[in-house]
Parts: C-alpha cells; structure tokens; sequence
C-alpha cells in the first residue's frame, strides 16, 4: 500500500497512486476551493482550487499550504449610488479543525503566534490542506492584521504575509514531522521557505534540489521587489546574513527580486501556458544561474466547473438538448441580473459576458472605447447583444475602480448591459454557464494564461479573444472560438488598442451575430466542437499528471 507522507491524522482518504508516490507540497497565497471559503482573488487562487481538487482525484502524495484570510480578500458591494463598494468582514468557517499546532515567528522585531488549521481531503474534495493564521489571541494589533485581508495595502504586513506563508509553511511541515521531497511555489509569494530550509542544512545544492517554482507575470517590471534591508529587518532570511544571500542569489545591489531569487534557488520552474513559458525564457535570458524553465499549460478541474447535463449532452452529440439547458442556465443568471440591476434579460438574445480581475491590461472596457460603435451595439434591432461585466479589482487599485464605476455609469439607461457585484466562485459558475460568448481581449502576452475561458468553454461558452495565454493551445478561430487577430507590434499603445476594438466589432458584427441568429445550428456545432475541445487537455487532470511527470521529476 502507498501511503502519504503526512501523519496518519491528516493523511487523505485515498490510497496514493504509486505513479504519483513523491511527496509534494503547494505552497498557495490562495485557493478557490468553494464558495463558503473566501480566500481568494481572482485566478490565481482559481488555478490552485482546481490544482487541489484534480491532485486528489489523481491519488497523489500530495498537500496544499496556505492562509486563513479573516477578512478573506473583501466583500464586494454597492453604495448608494450604485457604485463599487467595499467591505471587510470576519469569517467563521467551520469546516477547519485545529491541529493543535502553534509556533512563533519573529517579525519585525516581534514574536507573532501562528496557529496551524486543517481542511480535511473529504470536505471539499481536495488534498489535505493546512491553513495558517495569526489573528489569534496573544498576538499583538500588528501580529493579528497580517493574516486578516489578503494583499494587504500596508507594505510591510504583506512582507509579513510572504513570511507566514513561506517560513511559516516550512515550520509547519517541521511542527509535523516530515520532509516532503518537492516545495512548490505557486508564485514567489512564499521564498522565504527557501531561506528556513537553507537555514537549516547551509546547503544551497540541497536547497534546489527540493523547491520548484511556477511563475504567473509575463513581465519583469510586474514581479515584486522589496529592499535587501527592509526584508533583513523584517527577519525574512532568518539568521542567513547579508553577505551569504547575496552570495545565495547573486545579487550585486539592494534590491531583492522574488521572482529571480526563486528562479535562481529552485531546480526548475514552468510558465502557465506554452506562450508564457517563451515570454518568460525571453524576458529571464539575461540573468545568470536561473533554473530551466519549461511551461505547464493552466488548466481547470472540470468535474467541479462542468454542468453535468450539458456535459452529457455534449457527450452524445445532442445539439436540442444543449440549446435546452443553455437556455435554462442563462434564465438563472438572468434572475441574478434583475436582483441586483432591475434589468430583465431576454435569454432568446445573444449574451456576451466579461468576467475576470479588474486590471489595466485586462481592458475591461475596450469594447466601449468608441462611444458611437458602442451605442450603435446595444441599440440595435436586428440580431441584438446583452453585455454583462463583472469582477473584482483590487480594493486600492483606484484606477481599476474608477473603470469598474464608469462602466457601471455607462450601461446605467441600457436594459441590455450591466454590471455584476459578487464575482466569486458561484457568480463565476452562473456566468459561464449562461453567457454564449466568453469576452477576452487582454493585451497580447500581458495574459500569462486565463484559465476563466477554459470552464466557460466546458458550459457551453464560445471563446472571444485575443491570442495570448492558452487561447494560442486551443483557438481555432470560426471552429471553436472567435479570435481577434493581433495588431502589428510596431504600433503604439494607444494605435494598438484601436486596432484590437475595431476588430472586435468587426467580428461580431460579421462573424459572431449573424452564425448566432442565422445559422443556428452552425453555432451550436461550434458550441459542441468548443465543449468537445476544451477536456480533456484543458482539465486539471492532465495539469497535475505533467507536474509530476515533468517538473517533480
């Protein structure tokens, strides 16, 4: 028998496949595992959800570390005058159990209580999976805010963050006893487990041998730096002195790299799809001692996303019984809409939706950027849209914000757009199963994968998207998806963004809308030929067997 390699308490309920018999640990600043646990921001923590869950159904020596958020990342409402709003309220959740361990880490100057919880594999249908906190009793105002709201605005708490996470997940995995064979940094949010390890065994061969790094920032401006000395200070390197993590990293300023720090003390590391893994080779060439990086493509569990009826239906062919229960899916949906906007949807009536994190280089709202071609689409007669948005920014990212309420202005006298609070995991279900159309149009190699189009696509959403991240794996443009072709790279930012607009009213006014209300039995071909596409390469499945068989290996 093949057994983990965690104590027999918190061992999962399954017996370890022997293909999969190395011992793993997923080191997380969040995960998407249910909507009653709200620890996440957008699909980072979806990616990890999905990680867990299929890492289980593949019956692998397998567990997931990260943070119990009290406040989680913020509850997401409306003012008065209908505009974003932002809450942070404590959860309780009561699925966690106590471990009966605590330990002590000292940051910035204090000794801070970390207490360890415990998700048990059969809850939610993942791996085991251990959460830390230190809102606790004893700890100081300070000790107590680090685990409270996820990316916390304050720069040294998150610093502090990091540190709970990654020294703190090494002393957890001490506190139980055991020596995993593979650390897996889900971004470089935890390297400081990289240090604790090091602390222990001086061995930097040592080190690498055991940690992997995964890596989601296809630029190196976006990969977080702090000062050399802030984080010394901080007690993020334990007792390794200066002069020996400079020699660790090669590091010949004051300026502390995450993301090279891991690339050069890890053994490997991978970008989230086949693009990102050539964006991230080009834009790491130049620096010496990094790891090889090799690409695993993001993909999402579809046991959890799938609705089981279109998914049998897709499995026989039956294209009346997809329209069906599309129909049914976007009549909910459309319930949510009316809830939250008073606006009455017609489910006859082709429904485009863009749904993601609020980012700049995500363009939430590219499409609107000519006003007239704007108006003209929502106001039309014949072959008619709806447009749906939704999304959280993050709550101090006040740009982000400011497109979030200008969208919410701007649709406010049409009956057939609108704006959606609440984006978390059932919203984002309910979006995807009821949206026809999955509207992306990131800035081309700014999307290091954007696995929200893969679950859209297992319910019976038709892709429409640039060509970046894992579109480049799966779009076949007219077959399975719709894709606005890229603008000439010598163009400007701003000649570059119209071309990408004009194109994407070009397409849906020539290509989109008319196989829609014309051709209805080629759109729901497409549909079958997206849904029939999409698994099982782009199921987590796949993603967690290529972890192993190309990365832990």
């Amino acid at each position: 028998m093949s057994l983990s390699f965690l104590p027999e308490k918190f061992r999962p309920i399954y017996e370890i496949d022997p293909a999969f018999g190395k011992s793993a640990v997923y080191f997380s600043m969040e995960f998407a595992i249910d909507q009653s646990f709200k620890i996440y921001s957008g699909g980072l923590g979806f990616l990890a959800g999905s990680h867990m869950r299929s890492a289980a159904a593949m019956r692998q020596n397998f567990c997931g570390i990260g943070i119990f958020w009290t406040c989680g990342y913020y509850n997401q409402t409306r003012g008065d005058g209908r505009e974003m709003a932002v809450q942070f309220r404590r959860k309780h959740p009561a699925f966690l159990r106590e471990t009966g361990i605590e330990f002590t880490l000292r940051i910035f100057d204090q000794d801070v209580l970390v207490r360890a919880l415990y998700l048990p594999g059969d809850v939610f249908g993942t791996v085991p999976m251990f959460f830390l906190t230190t809102d606790v009793d004893g700890n100081s105002a300070f000790g107590r805010n680090i685990t409270q709201r996820l990316y916390d605005q304050d720069h040294n708490v998150r610093i502090a963050q990091y540190m709970v996470l990654g020294r703190g997940g090494a002393r957890l995995l001490e506190e139980l006893g055991v020596q995993p064979e593979v650390y897996h940094l889900n971004e470089a949010h935890g390297i400081s487990a990289l240090f604790r390890l090091y602390e222990t065994c001086r061995d930097k061969e040592a080190v690498k041998k055991k940690f992997v790094f995964t890596t989601h920032t296809p630029e190196e401006a976006g990969n977080e730096k702090n000062n050399l000395h802030v984080l010394k200070k901080a007690g993020f390197f334990g007792s390794v002195e200066l002069d020996e993590i400079r020699d660790l990293i090669d590091l010949r300023d004051d300026t502390f790299n995450h993301s090279l720090a891991a690339l050069r003390l890890s053994h490997k590391a991978n970008g989230v799809s086949r693009l990102h893994g050539e964006v991230s080779r080009e834009m790491w060439k130049d620096y010496q001692g990094i790891c090889p990086i090799d690409h695993i493509t993001n993909a999402q569990n579809k046991k959890y996303w799938a609705d089981p009826i279109l998914e049998n239906a897709c499995q026989h062919g039956d294209l009346d019984t997809l329209r069906r229960r599309k129909r049914e899916m976007k009549e909910k949906l459309f319930r949510i809409v009316a809830d939250q906007s008073g606006k009455l949807m017609n489910p006859d009536v082709l429904t485009i939706v863009w749904a993601r994190r609020f980012a700049g280089y995500k363009r939430a709202d590219l499409i609107t950027r000519e006003r007239k071609m704007f108006r003209e689409l929502l106001n039309r007669t014949e072959q008619p849209i709806q447009i749906i948005w939704a999304g959280k920014p993050y709550p101090f990212d006040y740009s982000a914000i400011e497109t979030f309420n200008h969208l919410i202005n701007l649709t406010a006298p049409n009956p057939n757009a609108t704006v959606l609070v609440g984006y978390e995991l059932e919203l984002s279900r309910d979006l995807k199963n009821g949206s026809d159309v999955w509207l992306n149009n990131p800035i081309v190699t700014r999307e290091a994968s954007g696995t929200s189009g893969m679950s859209a696509a297992m319910n019976g959403s038709v892709n429409f998207s640039t060509w970046d991240g894992w579109i480049c794996e799966f779009g076949k443009d007219g077959e399975n998806s719709f894709i606005v072709p890229p603008a000439e790279p010598q163009l400007s930012p701003d000649a570059r963004d119209q071309a990408d607009l004009m194109n994407l009213h070009r397409i849906l006014n020539e290509s989109i809308c008319p196989k829609y209300y014309n051709y209805s039995n080629d759109w729901w071909r497409m549909v079958l030929q997206s849904m029939n596409d999409v698994a099982p390469y782009f199921d987590a499945d796949r993603m967690v067997r290529d972890y192993y068989e190309k990365i832990y290996a």
